[in-house]
This record gives structure tokens, C-alpha cells and sequence, in this order.
């Protein structure tokens, strides 16, 4: 099946759906700001309801925005003359407040004065902020300096926000989309870092089609590959043009690094998640193993809950991590699968008691956010940051049905499913 360039790519891509292969070339983007507008109410208001998280940010509009900021002090009035009170936490609006680079990363150094800011981390996010300044300057974008402002203002605000009141994520996250939609916010985080000139999507046709399955009540799973933590939005940005029901309703199988490092879980409130432990850092602390293990037979109760209501799409990464490059040729290649992820979506597929599909996915997106080149263990990775073309492809369904008949036994059904994918 060819490979169908999106209609607001500038250029169309001949390259094969699958192909690992990557040149940047000259930037181009237009983006808008975001408010800087704090997000009390939401946070007090977490306990009666369903908020227990944190996340990235969405940056509108100048119009859209300037309406948000008045919409959301109305709600922040409403509340207090009902009774709301003030919230739980007395949170600092020393990001929000900042309205140059100075003070931004001042404010940084002010919060750790103060004490309400861990060293270690605020170390993390002065580097976290010169990285994306420097990539979103990268696309030559002209009005960079106040894009880099407004997200990271935002970002920092988010960080400091989950610092004081931390977020516990339930085996299954809902993304959180009111009464402020963080869904947006991480979209237009990561929007400046993405070359959309260079940029394409494969096999278009296949996601018209996996729409119109979930339409009808069918469950389907995405096996694929991992290259970043900015996945999710990638994903979603290279899909919301011509499929935003798949980008807004993906549900993301996620280790539980991306819901406990600070400076990520301000990116994850707005997915909706699986949460689990990985294989490769189930044992980083052998007396916590067993609670790992514990933990994700919840979550894969919790996944076989959702299945059985139909309508649901699901990534899964069955190599249990990021890919990375070959140390010897810097080429990159995608993670080996583990067989007995697969086997257990291929089991969750067949027993949800609707129709179900396996769909092999592709990813490119490592130049945006490389991880680094080992499997570490200790939380706090450094974060590249890149202005870079991003890649998406999808090929057609396993039918198990077609493979079946020419198996002896159901292992083989197994391991020719894990090599098909």
C-alpha cells in the first residue's frame, strides 16, 4: 500500500511506510501562545472528583486564549462565592507571573530559596529549558522567544504544581480535557519541535479504516514501536488533521517512568494510560518486584474492563522500552518485541467479547527527543531537544484467522503472530 502524504504537509513523501530513515531540512512553523493563567481550581476540586494527575500544558490561539484566561477566572470567582474556598495548596505564581527569560529561570532559583523547589529538579528544568529554547529557535519560527515563554512558563508552573501536591495516576488514567484541556496543551507543547515540511504519515487509507471499526464497536490494538517521550503528541499532531478521533482516543500502555519523573508527569495528564512497570526496571529494586507485579495484573484487569465495552484503540510498545541506536553504527532500528506482551494483547483481543484487531505500527521521532543511549535506572534522564520531521505508518491488520490454518499447534500461531508483527 503506498504511502499518503497528509493534506497539510507542504511536500509529499515516495519514502516506503516503514522505512527508519531521516534528513532534517529547513524550518518552518507557525505557532501561537498560551496563557499564563493558574489552575487552583482544578486542583482543589481533584479530590471530588476524578483529577489525582499532572500534565503538559496547551497553548491556544491569542484570541482563544485571552477567552480561556477570562473563563477560567469566572470559574475561580464562581467557586469562591459558592463556598469553593481556597484551595488545598497555596501555590506559588511565580511562573506565571514571569514575563521575560530572566525572570522565568530566576523564578527558579527563587523557588529553591524558598524551599518549595528541590534542587536536583530545579537543575533539571533550567536544562530542560535551554534544550527546548534552543530547539524551537531551531525552526526559525519568528516570534520563538515569546513561544519558549509562554510553554515553558506554563511547563514550570505545572512541575512546581506537582512538586507541592503530587498526582497519583490510577492503573487507568482518563485524559483530562475540562474544565482545562490538557489534551491541547501537550499538543501545542511539542508542535514547534516537529518539521511538518518533513514530515509524512504512510498508508493513510488504513486509518480511515481503523476509524471506521472503532465506529462500529471493534477494539483495536496498535503494536509498535517507542522512540520518545513525546510520542503520544507526535502521534496525535501527525494524526488530528485527518483522524482526530484515533488522536484523542488513543489509550497509551506507559511505564511508570513518564508518571513519576517530575519534569514528565506534567506531559501525561492529557493521554489517556495503562498504567504498568516495565520488564527492564522490574527488578531496578528487587524488594519492590513483587508490588511491580501486582500492580500490573491490576492494570491489565483494568485494560480487559475497557476492552469489553468496545470502541477502544490501545498503543502498546511490546519491546517495553525506547528504541536506541546500534553502538557500533549509530544506525537505528526498532527495540525487539517481547512475545509474551504480544500473546497477552492477542489474549485481551479474543476474550473482550468484541471484535478485535492487531494493527503493526511504525514510528520515526527520535531526532526530537533522543533517549539517551543506555537503560538507565535512576529517574531524571537528561532531555535532548531537537527541531526535527517526525514519521508515522501503519500496515494492515494480522488476520489469525489466515494464519492459523497452516499451524500444527497453537504455539506456532504464537510465534509466527510475534515475527508477522
Amino acid at each position: 500500500m503506498s504511502t499518503l502524504p497528509l493534506p497539510f504537509f507542504s511536500c509529499a513523501s515516495t519514502r516506503p511506510p516503514f522505512s527508519f530513515s531521516f534528513k532534517s531540512s529547513s524550518p518552518s512553523f507557525s505557532s501561537s501562545l498560551f496563557p499564563f493563567q493558574r489552575r487552583q481550581l482544578f486542583r482543589s476540586n481533584s479530590r471530588r472528583t476524578t483529577r489525582r494527575f499532572s500534565s503538559v500544558f496547551y497553548s491556544l490561539k491569542a484570541k482563544e486564549m485571552a477567552e480561556l484566561v477570562q473563563d477560567k477566572e469566572s470559574v475561580v470567582a464562581a467557586a469562591c462565592d459558592s463556598g469553593g474556598g481556597k484551595p488545598e495548596v497555596e501555590h506559588s505564581r511565580t511562573f506565571l507571573e514571569a514575563r521575560s527569560e530572566q525572570e522565568l529561570l530566576s523564578g527558579i532559583r527563587k523557588e529553591v530559596e524558598a524551599g518549595r523547589l528541590p534542587p536536583n529538579v530545579a537543575a533539571a528544568m533550567e536544562e530542560f529549558y535551554q534544550n527546548y529554547r534552543n530547539a524551537v529557535f531551531q525552526s526559525g519560527v519568528s516570534n520563538a522567544v515569546e513561544i519558549v515563554l509562554s510553554n515553558m512558563a506554563a511547563a514550570f508552573d505545572l512541575i512546581l504544581l506537582d512538586v507541592e501536591d503530587p498526582f497519583e495516576f490510577e492503573p487507568y488514567h482518563k485524559a483530562l480535557r475540562e474544565p482545562f484541556d490538557y489534551y491541547m496543551f501537550g499538543q501545542n507543547y511539542i508542535q514547534p519541535l516537529i518539521d511538518f515540511k518533513n514530515s509524512y504519515v504512510g498508508n493513510l487509507s488504513l486509518f480511515y479504516e481503523i476509524e471506521e471499526k472503532l465506529k462500529q464497536g471493534h477494539n483495536v490494538v496498535l503494536m509498535s514501536n517507542h522512540q520518545t517521550e513525546a510520542d503520544p503528541a507526535v502521534i496525535a499532531l501527525l494524526l488530528e488533521k485527518t483522524n482526530p478521533h484515533i488522536a484523542e482516543n488513543l489509550i497509551y500502555v506507559a511505564g511508570d517512568r513518564v508518571i513519576a519523573d517530575p519534569l514528565c508527569k506534567p506531559f501525561s495528564i492529557g493521554r489517556n494510560l495503562i498504567c504498568v512497570y516495565s520488564k527492564k526496571h522490574m527488578f531496578d529494586a528487587p524488594e519492590l518486584a513483587e508490588m511491580k507485579r501486582k500492580a500490573n495484573i491490576r492494570s491489565l484487569k483494568e485494560m480487559a474492563l475497557l476492552l469489553r465495552g468496545g470502541s477502544k484503540i490501545v498503543w502498546i510498545a511490546p519491546s517495553g522500552g525506547r528504541d536506541r541506536p546500534d553502538p557500533l553504527t549509530g544506525e537505528w532500528n526498532p527495540a525487539p518485541f517481547d512475545s509474551s506482551s504480544v500473546d497477552n494483547m492477542r489474549r485481551l483481543i479474543e476474550h473482550s467479547g468484541a471484535p478485535g484487531h492487531i494493527y503493526p505500527l511504525a514510528l520515526l521521532c527520535y531526532g526530537i527527543m533522543p533517549p539517551p543511549s543506555q537503560v538507565e535506572k535512576e529517574i531524571g534522564e537528561k532531555r535532548i531537544i531537537n527541531f526535527h520531521g517526525a514519521g508515522l505508518s501503519v500496515a494492515p491488520k494480522i488476520s489469525l484467522s489466515e494464519i492459523a490454518p497452516g499451524c500444527e499447534n497453537p504455539e506456532e500461531v504464537h510465534c509466527i503472530t510475534f515475527l508477522y508483527i
